[in-house]
């Protein structure tokens, strides 16, 4: 299992950067990613499929990464775990205050291979700068979330 974390501050309200982050809405542009949500809401149990681009009106194709919202507590925590062929994800997003109208955000992300093979050994440091490298680009994007929500 490789894990990477980072801590980055916006300069907007938690209530403002949890529906940033953690509402799944059904496109966002910021990551050019389409969710469809199994059911209604969000919570923990929610499944949803993840895939790349914008869907107009079609179903995702049949094989898409599935994800379930597996931690859920409003403001504060959630945490999604999306299930690949040969991988899994896991991604936390815990939310603080920090100064008035400022939220610290931590991002977690775990990769775990379905199975373990001698290989992996051989690329786990490569594996390591990419679960990071993932992580502080998804930091990057932060303030264009937030952004996002401030708009729609």
């Amino acid at each position: 299992m490789t894990t990477a974390s980072g801590t980055r501050e916006v300069a907007a309200p938690r209530d403002r950067v949890w529906r940033a982050l953690a509402v799944l809405e059904p496109y966002c542009a910021v990551c050019d990613v389409s969710y469809v949500v199994d059911g209604e809401g969000s919570g923990p149990g929610t499944r949803f499929v993840c895939v790349p681009g914008k869907l107009a009106g079609e179903a995702p194709r049949s094989g898409a990464p599935r994800g379930e919202i597996v931690e859920w507590e409003p403001e504060r925590v959630v945490t999604t775990r999306l299930e690949l062929t040969p991988e899994t994800w896991t991604t936390r997003i815990e939310l603080a205050d920090a100064a008035p109208g400022t939220t610290r955000v931590t991002i977690t992300l775990t990769h775990a291979p379905r199975r373990v093979r001698l290989a992996d050994r051989f690329t786990r440091p490569a594996l390591r700068r990419m679960v990071q490298t993932t992580v502080d680009g998804e930091l990057d994007k932060l303030p264009a979330h937030v952004e996002q929500v401030a708009a729609g």
